[in-house]
């Protein structure tokens, strides 16, 4: 088994065999710094937002150049001695195997993939296709996060982010990622789709209200950018009262 190989297996067993009351809590660190951070206050792995990693360098969301992304990518996966998980939004027009050698030069072991581009769903078929052949490079190299948009595109149809779902199990996703999903469909998602599911939280949720969405079907959490957003927040906060 490669170092590579071992590292995913590794943040995998994570997603796995977990209570309902404990489900696998993710930060998304934005930079090295917020990175170390989350690390010390003994997180087990990470995921990394794009949105918070774009506001990092000066980019709106989904206008980071892929060159800017990874790298930002491998500067957190360097600064710490746990998984990360990076998210490549549509993986930058590049083919499969491409991006995922470029993933793994990162020191990534996963990734968040999305289903739609500049606010349109995907064939969700062809997309199926095309995650298979990331996995078919990846190997067992890199945990497929397959995030399913049809929530945040209008289709409010819990039914349809399962035939999507199911698909994108079909093809090789390790997990699945039904971002803006309402509270109240998590229990028929959970019970529709095989295999891990992730969950997006408020930045500023309370750690009972984390482990409720773990008993409602939440297998992993994640913030998107709402973590850089808050500590941005703050940082704006205290600038004010320097200046009072």
């Amino acid at each position: 088994m490669s170092a590579a190989e071992s590292a995913a297996d590794t943040f995998r067993a994570l997603h796995h065999g977990r209570l309902p009351d404990d489900p696998l809590v993710l930060p998304g660190p934005w930079d090295a710094a917020s990175a170390r951070v989350f690390v010390e206050a003994g997180f087990p792995a990470l995921a990394t937002p794009s949105a918070g990693v774009a506001a990092s360098l000066g980019y709106e969301d989904g206008a980071t150049p892929a060159d800017e992304m990874l790298a930002a990518v491998a500067r957190i996966a360097r600064a710490v001695d746990v998984p990360v998980s990076a998210d490549i939004e549509g993986g930058y027009g590049l083919p499969p195997k491409e991006l995922v050698e470029r993933l793994l030069e990162t020191g990534a072991v996963g990734c968040n993939l999305e289903d739609s581009h500049q606010g349109v769903l995907k064939d969700p078929r062809q997309h199926a296709d095309w995650l298979a052949e990331v996995r078919e490079a990846a190997g067992d190299r890199i945990f497929l996060n397959a995030r399913v948009d049809t929530f945040i595109r209008g289709v409010a149809a819990p039914e349809r982010a399962i035939e999507r779902a199911a698909l994108y199990v079909a093809a090789g996703a390790d997990c699945v990622y039904p971002i803006g999903a309402p509270v109240g469909v998590l229990p028929l998602l959970r019970a529709g789709i095989q295999g891990p599911v992730n969950v997006v939280a408020p930045a500023y949720a309370a750690p009972s209200s984390l482990a409720e969405l773990g008993e409602l079907g939440a297998t992993r959490i994640t913030f998107g950018g709402g973590l850089q957003h808050r500590a941005t927040a703050a940082l704006a906060d205290f600038a004010r009262r320097l200046r009072s």
